[in-house]
């Protein structure tokens, strides 16, 4: 097992190589193929180390680099439980969308195969570093990987969601550079453990809390936070739907994974720094529920409206983690896999419609979907667990990050998760019934004709969001104790808290409201005035958040700096 840690990042990295030599030469199915295998090969070997790594983590130190007297000049790979596992569902995921992705680029080669490689390495190493500096590092393979894909059908639409998606996220890798560079310079460390030691010698050093603040900022910006979450819905909308996929499945947990990190094993030692994440990172959390809810419930294109509800989702894992308790984190890391699982299916079912029906906006959809109804069930099915049905992986975890959730904290969480359930449901009764008004009555969205390669088969297309919402039903009943032994070995053998109430009712509360809300929106002409009047009084609250979501990239830096200045005020 003392050879596994680094096989899952360097065989992408060298198939991607082998791959790209040879583009011009091979047929053109050897890239699926073999990018295919290489994910199910990763997903696997993470899996065996996830299983390896019960009993204590696997450490690797690169060319035998290993510590001497407590000095740490290597670089480790320390692959525990939670790192592997959110390895291997990473893995997974990018199976799931190489298969969607099966033919649907036949000039390029396997160039695609070698960028998603790529992303999938970045991701993968990401999770099993043990250095500072050397996250960074996995953090701009896939970033740098993430803007090729974005723009990669140079599109004007395409191009543009692709530029705000570099600026902001380069905005965030400079800041992350900048808090290294910080610690680094206190510290003389970049190892988690001797940086958590170092921390722990001055945990209120003013270098040490800047360098926080520097570094949790530019991991949130990966997340999509408020007040970070602006550039995320242009660059998820308008990416290849394969490569929106691992957008909302993976790469926005990546950032919270980076966030956890920070929390845990460096910072854990700073009161000021988790006196901040329960204040200053719980309200960021709450905050993004409701807006990326809000947000969600008021598009009309469904990938935008799918990217929204990512904000929302990832506003409710940022809650568990800002408890800092170890039941709500494990319910966090369960509610990470569950999600991406989910949100890998819907993006799949909205990249069918593009293939299909030949647009993406649900107004324009009205009843389309009628023909290809199996996709409607997979919507439907994914709106309902979004919306909080009380089965599978995200039930499970959001049990467990409401246990111990303060009530304010606990309405966030079903405002998100019932607003984007809801958005989610009406989708799928406008486009797969033919439910709501009349086709026509709107002028349709002021954007660019979308469509996707449409000679691929439905059923290829389908089986993975199948599959993907099949594992997000039935991985919850074979998890058993792992996320809570997870959460242990993450924080580093912490004792579980008191036990939280249990809040049953939770699920059924935003369940009903995403079913009302989907109900409203379908059949407002025919309720009562009461209700028609309602929907009136939301116009301007839809009409300042469209505002303030605008699209100019300089608006998006500029709301950065108020993500930094909340910081600086929460730690001074």
């Amino acid at each position: 097992m003392s050879v596994l840690p680094p096989l899952p990042v360097a065989g992408p990295l060298a198939i991607a190589g082998l791959l790209l030599a040879g583009a011009h030469a091979a047929p053109p199915r050897v890239g699926d193929v073999v990018a295919l295998l290489t994910a199910l090969a990763a997903s696997v070997c993470c899996g065996w180390m996830a299983m390896d790594a019960a009993n204590g983590p696997l450490v690797y130190w690169f060319g035998g680099w290993q510590p001497r007297d407590g000095l740490v000049l290597g670089i480790g790979f320390s692959v525990d439980q939670a790192g592997a596992c959110f390895a291997a569902f990473i893995g997974l995921l990018f199976a799931a969308a190489i298969v969607f992705a099966w033919g649907y680029f036949d000039t390029v080669r396997s160039h695609f195969h070698v960028l998603m490689l790529l992303f999938m390495a970045g991701m993968i190493g990401f999770c099993l570093t043990h250095d500072l500096f050397n996250l960074f590092v996995w953090f701009e393979v896939m970033s740098v990987a993430g803007f090729a894909l974005t723009g990669y059908q140079l599109r004007s639409s395409a191009l543009s969601g692709a530029l705000n998606f570099t600026v902001v996220n380069t905005l965030g890798s400079y800041l992350l550079l900048g808090g290294i560079g910080l610690i680094y310079a206190r510290m003389g460390a970049l190892d988690f453990s001797a940086l958590g030691r170092g921390v722990a010698t001055d945990p209120g050093d003013p270098v040490v809390l800047a360098a926080f603040a520097l570094l949790a900022c530019g991991f949130l910006i990966k997340a999509a936070q408020v007040p970070f979450q602006f550039w995320l819905a242009d660059a998820h909308a308008v990416a290849p739907s394969p490569v929106s996929i691992i957008f909302s499945g993976a790469m926005v947990s990546i950032g919270l994974f980076g966030v956890a990190r920070l929390l845990w094993p460096v910072f854990a030692a700073a009161p000021m720094v988790h006196a901040a994440a329960g204040t200053l990172l719980l309200g960021m959390g709450a905050a993004s529920a409701v807006i990326g809810g809000a947000m969600a419930l008021i598009q009309r294109h469904i990938k935008r409206l799918l990217a929204f509800s990512t904000v929302s989702h990832a506003g409710i894992m940022l809650i568990g983690l800002a408890l800092l308790d170890r039941q709500a984190l494990a319910g966090t890391l369960t509610y990470m896999v569950g999600h991406g699982l989910v949100k890998g299916a819907l993006f799949a079912v909205a990249g069918i419609l593009l293939a299909t029906c030949g647009g993406i906006d649900e107004i324009g959809l009205r009843g389309l979907g009628r023909p290809i109804w199996p996709a409607g069930i997979a919507m439907g099915l994914g709106g309902l667990l979004l919306a909080g049905l009380p089965i599978g992986l995200m039930d499970q975890g959001i049990s467990r990050i409401a246990a111990t959730a303060p009530v304010w904290a606990l309405a966030a969480i079903v405002l998100g998760a019932g607003c984007t359930g809801g958005a989610v449901l009406r989708v799928t009764g406008r486009v797969f019934a033919g439910m709501g008004p009349v086709a026509g009555e709107e002028k349709r969205a002021p954007t660019e004709e979308e469509r996707e390669k449409a000679d691929r088969p439905l059923w290829l297309m389908l089986a993975p969001a199948a599959l993907l919402l099949a594992l997000a039903l039935g991985v919850a009943f074979l998890t058993g104790t792992l996320p809570d032994n997870a959460a242990a070995q993450f924080m580093g053998g912490a004792t579980p808290g008191p036990a939280g109430a249990e809040r049953p009712f939770l699920s059924w509360i935003s369940l009903s409201l995403a079913l009302a809300l989907a109900a409203l929106d379908l059949f407002h002409h025919r309720l009562m005035a009461a209700a028609r009047i309602a929907t009136r009084l939301v116009h301007p609250v839809s009409a300042v958040l469209q505002a303030v979501h605008s699209g100019v990239v300089g608006d998006y830096v500029a709301w950065v700096v108020v993500g930094l200045a909340l910081f600086a005020f929460a730690l001074s």
